[in-house]
Protein backbone atom coordinates (compact mmCIF):
# COMPACT_ATOMS: atom_id res chain seq x y z
CA UNK A 1 0.00 0.00 0.00
CA UNK A 2 2.90 2.35 0.75
CA UNK A 3 4.22 1.93 -2.82
CA UNK A 4 0.74 2.58 -4.21
CA UNK A 5 0.32 5.74 -2.11
CA UNK A 6 3.75 7.07 -3.09
CA UNK A 7 3.12 6.40 -6.79
CA UNK A 8 -0.37 7.93 -6.57
CA UNK A 9 0.90 11.00 -4.71
CA UNK A 10 3.59 11.53 -7.32
CA UNK A 11 1.16 11.02 -10.19
CA UNK A 12 -1.57 13.28 -8.75
CA UNK A 13 1.03 15.98 -8.04
CA UNK A 14 2.42 15.80 -11.57
CA UNK A 15 -0.82 15.44 -13.53
CA UNK A 16 -3.63 16.69 -11.30
CA UNK A 17 -6.67 14.64 -10.38
CA UNK A 18 -8.45 14.82 -13.73
CA UNK A 19 -5.50 13.67 -15.82
CA UNK A 20 -4.27 11.08 -13.34
CA UNK A 21 -4.27 7.57 -14.77
CA UNK A 22 -4.71 4.52 -12.54
CA UNK A 23 -2.89 2.30 -15.07
CA UNK A 24 0.17 4.57 -14.88
CA UNK A 25 -0.01 4.65 -11.08
CA UNK A 26 -0.17 0.84 -10.98
CA UNK A 27 2.83 0.56 -13.31
CA UNK A 28 4.84 3.03 -11.24
CA UNK A 29 3.95 1.16 -8.02
CA UNK A 30 4.79 -2.20 -9.60
CA UNK A 31 1.33 -3.62 -8.94
CA UNK A 32 -1.70 -4.46 -11.02
CA UNK A 33 -4.62 -2.10 -11.47
CA UNK A 34 -6.77 -4.71 -9.70
CA UNK A 35 -4.47 -4.51 -6.66
CA UNK A 36 -5.11 -0.79 -6.46
CA UNK A 37 -8.86 -1.33 -6.78
CA UNK A 38 -8.77 -3.99 -4.07
CA UNK A 39 -7.46 -1.30 -1.69
CA UNK A 40 -9.36 1.69 -3.10
CA UNK A 41 -12.65 1.23 -4.96
CA UNK A 42 -12.06 4.11 -7.39
CA UNK A 43 -9.68 6.85 -8.49
CA UNK A 44 -11.52 9.13 -6.05
CA UNK A 45 -10.94 6.58 -3.29
CA UNK A 46 -7.24 6.46 -4.14
CA UNK A 47 -7.07 10.25 -4.09
CA UNK A 48 -8.80 10.24 -0.70
CA UNK A 49 -6.26 7.70 0.61
CA UNK A 50 -3.40 9.98 -0.50
CA UNK A 51 -5.00 12.94 1.31
CA UNK A 52 -5.66 10.81 4.43
CA UNK A 53 -2.00 9.73 4.41
CA UNK A 54 -0.85 13.37 4.30
CA UNK A 55 -3.24 14.35 7.08
CA UNK A 56 -2.02 11.38 9.17
CA UNK A 57 1.44 12.95 9.10
CA UNK A 58 0.11 16.06 10.83
CA UNK A 59 -1.80 14.11 13.46
CA UNK A 60 0.87 11.40 13.70
CA UNK A 61 3.64 13.98 13.93
CA UNK A 62 1.97 15.18 17.10
CA UNK A 63 1.73 11.62 18.47
CA UNK A 64 -2.02 12.09 18.07
CA UNK A 65 -3.93 15.09 19.34
CA UNK A 66 -5.38 13.00 22.15
CA UNK A 67 -1.87 12.77 23.64
CA UNK A 68 -1.53 16.57 23.92
CA UNK A 69 -1.96 17.94 27.43
CA UNK A 70 -5.17 20.00 27.72
CA UNK A 71 -3.57 21.86 30.63
CA UNK A 72 -0.85 23.24 28.32
CA UNK A 73 -2.78 24.68 25.35
CA UNK A 74 -0.07 27.15 24.32
CA UNK A 75 2.48 24.36 23.96
CA UNK A 76 -0.06 22.15 22.15
CA UNK A 77 -1.07 24.94 19.77
CA UNK A 78 2.56 25.69 18.94
CA UNK A 79 3.07 22.01 18.04
CA UNK A 80 -0.18 21.76 16.06
CA UNK A 81 0.44 25.06 14.27
CA UNK A 82 4.02 24.12 13.36
CA UNK A 83 2.91 20.77 11.89
CA UNK A 84 0.01 22.36 10.01
CA UNK A 85 2.19 25.16 8.66
CA UNK A 86 4.75 22.61 7.44
CA UNK A 87 1.99 20.66 5.69
CA UNK A 88 0.40 23.78 4.19
CA UNK A 89 3.76 25.00 2.81
CA UNK A 90 4.75 21.70 1.13
CA UNK A 91 4.78 21.92 -2.64
CA UNK A 92 2.93 18.60 -2.84
CA UNK A 93 0.10 19.95 -0.68
CA UNK A 94 -0.04 23.19 -2.64
CA UNK A 95 -0.13 21.14 -5.85
CA UNK A 96 -3.11 19.19 -4.55
CA UNK A 97 -4.91 22.42 -3.71
CA UNK A 98 -4.26 23.68 -7.24
CA UNK A 99 -5.41 20.39 -8.74
CA UNK A 100 -8.60 20.17 -6.67
CA UNK A 101 -9.51 23.81 -7.21
CA UNK A 102 -9.08 23.31 -10.95
CA UNK A 103 -11.30 20.23 -10.91
CA UNK A 104 -13.97 21.58 -8.55
CA UNK A 105 -16.62 22.07 -11.24
CA UNK A 106 -16.35 18.53 -12.62
CA UNK A 107 -14.90 16.33 -9.85
CA UNK A 108 -17.25 16.73 -6.91
CA UNK A 109 -16.26 13.41 -5.28
CA UNK A 110 -12.56 14.25 -5.39
CA UNK A 111 -13.33 17.60 -3.79
CA UNK A 112 -15.43 15.94 -1.08
CA UNK A 113 -12.60 13.49 -0.40
CA UNK A 114 -10.05 16.30 -0.22
CA UNK A 115 -12.25 18.22 2.23
CA UNK A 116 -13.21 15.16 4.30
CA UNK A 117 -9.66 13.86 4.76
CA UNK A 118 -8.00 17.27 4.92
CA UNK A 119 -9.71 20.30 6.40
CA UNK A 120 -12.73 18.56 7.95
CA UNK A 121 -10.61 15.96 9.70
CA UNK A 122 -7.98 18.41 10.99
CA UNK A 123 -10.60 20.88 12.21
CA UNK A 124 -12.53 18.06 13.91
CA UNK A 125 -9.43 16.66 15.62
CA UNK A 126 -8.33 20.10 16.82
CA UNK A 127 -11.89 20.84 18.03
CA UNK A 128 -11.77 17.66 20.14
CA UNK A 129 -8.52 18.85 21.75
CA UNK A 130 -10.04 22.30 22.38
CA UNK A 131 -13.05 20.68 24.09
CA UNK A 132 -10.65 18.85 26.41
CA UNK A 133 -8.77 22.09 27.16
CA UNK A 134 -12.09 23.80 27.91
CA UNK A 135 -13.07 20.94 30.25
CA UNK A 136 -9.64 21.20 31.94
CA UNK A 137 -10.29 24.89 32.57
CA UNK A 138 -7.36 26.26 30.56
CA UNK A 139 -9.39 27.61 27.63
CA UNK A 140 -12.85 29.11 27.36
CA UNK A 141 -14.20 27.61 24.12
CA UNK A 142 -17.93 27.92 23.43
CA UNK A 143 -17.75 26.67 19.84
CA UNK A 144 -14.77 24.31 19.51
CA UNK A 145 -15.15 23.62 15.79
CA UNK A 146 -15.34 27.32 14.97
CA UNK A 147 -12.33 28.04 17.19
CA UNK A 148 -10.34 25.24 15.52
CA UNK A 149 -11.25 26.57 12.08
CA UNK A 150 -10.17 30.08 13.07
CA UNK A 151 -6.82 28.83 14.40
CA UNK A 152 -5.94 26.82 11.30
CA UNK A 153 -7.19 29.59 8.99
CA UNK A 154 -4.56 31.93 10.41
CA UNK A 155 -1.96 29.88 8.47
CA UNK A 156 -3.75 30.14 5.12
CA UNK A 157 -3.23 33.81 4.37
CA UNK A 158 -0.51 35.57 2.40
CA UNK A 159 2.11 32.80 2.45
CA UNK A 160 -0.39 30.15 1.41
CA UNK A 161 -1.75 32.30 -1.40
CA UNK A 162 1.79 33.00 -2.60
CA UNK A 163 2.46 29.26 -2.58
CA UNK A 164 -0.68 28.50 -4.56
CA UNK A 165 0.41 31.06 -7.16
CA UNK A 166 3.97 29.66 -7.21
CA UNK A 167 5.45 32.95 -5.97
CA UNK A 168 8.26 33.35 -3.43
CA UNK A 169 7.32 31.66 -0.17
CA UNK A 170 7.88 33.07 3.33
CA UNK A 171 11.20 32.06 4.87
CA UNK A 172 11.60 30.10 8.11
CA UNK A 173 11.87 33.30 10.18
CA UNK A 174 8.58 34.62 8.76
CA UNK A 175 6.88 31.26 9.41
CA UNK A 176 8.10 31.20 13.04
CA UNK A 177 6.80 34.75 13.53
CA UNK A 178 3.43 33.76 12.03
CA UNK A 179 3.22 30.71 14.31
CA UNK A 180 4.04 32.74 17.43
CA UNK A 181 1.53 35.46 16.54
CA UNK A 182 -1.24 32.98 15.67
CA UNK A 183 -0.86 31.26 19.04
CA UNK A 184 -0.66 34.61 20.86
CA UNK A 185 -3.85 35.88 19.21
CA UNK A 186 -5.68 32.59 19.83
CA UNK A 187 -4.66 32.50 23.49
CA UNK A 188 -5.64 36.17 23.93
CA UNK A 189 -9.10 35.32 22.63
CA UNK A 190 -9.66 31.98 24.37
CA UNK A 191 -7.41 31.57 27.43
CA UNK A 192 -9.21 31.47 30.76
CA UNK A 193 -8.30 34.36 33.02
CA UNK A 194 -6.20 33.17 35.98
Amino acid sequence: MRRILEAARSHFDAHGFERANVDAIAAEAGVSKMTIYSHCASKEGLFEAVIRDRTDRVVGGLAGLEALDPKQPRKALLAIGAQFLTLAREEATLGQFRSVYGAAATQREACRAFYRQGADRLIGDLAAYLRRADAAGTLNIRQPRQAADLFLAMFLGDGHIRGLMMLDMPDAREDRALLQEAVRVFMAAYAKAP
